[in-house]
Parts: structure tokens; sequence; C-alpha cells
């Protein structure tokens, strides 16, 4: 099996005391995932998720939303509420709002520098700041400052410039290396955060926690080097 088909379940927990199980997906580039949709709807299903966030990258190519769609459908069936966030990719394509139509036809919430209410927390989704889309301030403009607070992203970059407390962070964009070579990203410019040696996992700073994703797909070729595709269930 090769390592782009070699799927992991990696397991954070984190304790917010909210009782909540998320289950992250994060950089799908469905031109080059191999894992199918069947098997994405099997895990929803084992695992029981009271959400699923997608931070970002669906897919660069308009060609390739009727492939998204199989995803979409199949993740839909499950009858999870799903959240997403855009990301560069995404906003590489001519027209994006055909792709947000397409979310938005199998019940994805996409938040674009905007917050949610929901029942145990705030969800805050700030769109990408790769692409130069990222408002903190407008996402950050509606919440209440005294539940909890959850964001979704795309870029973690976003972080360096985050000077409000939040409790958890998800994010995905750097494919934990992708090719697991030292100094990948002195060569590959990826942001500040990277150069620092964060591109995956869960870090702590001063506002709070972050988990950055190494993504279920493949950007560039579609190949990975000792580094496993993975989606992410978050207990907090």
């Amino acid at each position: 099996m090769s390592s782009t088909q070699w799927l992991k379940i990696e397991r954070i927990s984190y304790p917010l005391n909210l009782n909540l199980r998320i289950l992250q997906i994060s950089d799908m580039h469905v031109e080059r995932l191999r894992i199918s949709p069947s098997r994405i709807a099997a895990i929803i299903n084992d695992e029981k998720p009271d959400y699923i966030f997608i931070t970002g990258d669906f897919t660069k190519y308009r060609k390739m939303l009727p492939r998204l769609e199989e995803y979409l459908r199949a993740m839909a069936i499950c009858n999870v509420p799903i959240y997403c966030v855009l990301g560069n990719h995404d906003y590489q394509q001519k027209n994006v709002k055909d792709l947000i139509k397409l979310l938005r036809k199998y019940g994805l919430h996409l938040l674009r520098n905007e917050s949610i209410h929901l029942e145990r927390f705030e969800l805050i989704g700030i769109d990408d700041f790769d692409s130069g889309k990222s408002d903190i301030e407008a996402a950050l403009r509606t919440v209440d400052d005294r539940r909890a607070k959850l964001i979704i992203t795309h870029d973690p970059n976003v972080v360096l410039h985050l000077k409000k407390s939040y409790d958890y962070l998800m994010a995905g964009h750097l494919h934990g290396k992708q090719f697991n070579i030292p100094f990948f990203f002195h060569i590959k410019n990826a942001g500040k955060l990277p150069r620092m040696g964060i591109y995956k996992g869960l870090h702590k700073h001063q506002y709070g926690a972050y988990y950055i994703s190494k993504g279920i797909g493949q950007t560039g070729v579609n190949a990975r080097l000792f580094v496993r595709s993975e989606v992410t269930m978050h207990y907090l």
C-alpha cells in the first residue's frame, strides 16, 4: 500500500471539558486523493463525531468538482453537522463561487471570517491567510467571550497574528511537510511558522492551543515520504 493510501486516525485529547468529539479533515485535494469516499464515510460512522470540521483545500480545479461531489455526498449521508473554511488552492479556482455552491448544496456550513453560536461553544472560521483573505477582527466580531472559542482556519500562520485568546484552533495547509526532508521549509517558503519548525501536531502559545493536521490528500505531486495521510479525532 502506498503511503498516500496509508491513512492514520490521529487522536488528540485536549481537556476543555466540553465533552466534544470532532473529526477534522484537511487538505482533501480531491484531484490527488487516494482515500475513497466510502472509506471516509466508514470512519465517520465508526467514530461517531459530534461535528466534522474541514479545514480547507478541497480542490483547485473546477473540473474536479464532480469528484468532490462524491465525497460530499458520502459525508452528508452520515448526518453529522459539517463546518468548513476555504484554503489557498480553493481560491486558485477561476470561480470559487462554483465550489461554494456545491458545498452549500450538501449542507456544509462555510465560515468566511465569521463566527457561529453552537450548543457548547462559539465556532470561528477565519478565511485563508495565505491567500490574503483573513480578517481576524471580522471573524471575532460577534463572539461571546464567556463561552469556549474554537477556531477553524486553513493556514496556521494566522496564529502569529491572532492577539486574542481562544481555546483551540485547527488548521492544515502544511501537509506535515509531505516529504520528510530536513530544511524543507527553508527551501519552500510556507511562512514563518514552519521555518520555526512548527508544521504539524499540537502546539500552545500565549493565546491558545492549536493543532496542525498533516492532511488527507497530497499537493504538488501525488506522493508522501515518511509522512502518513491523516484525519484527526479531537476530544475536547
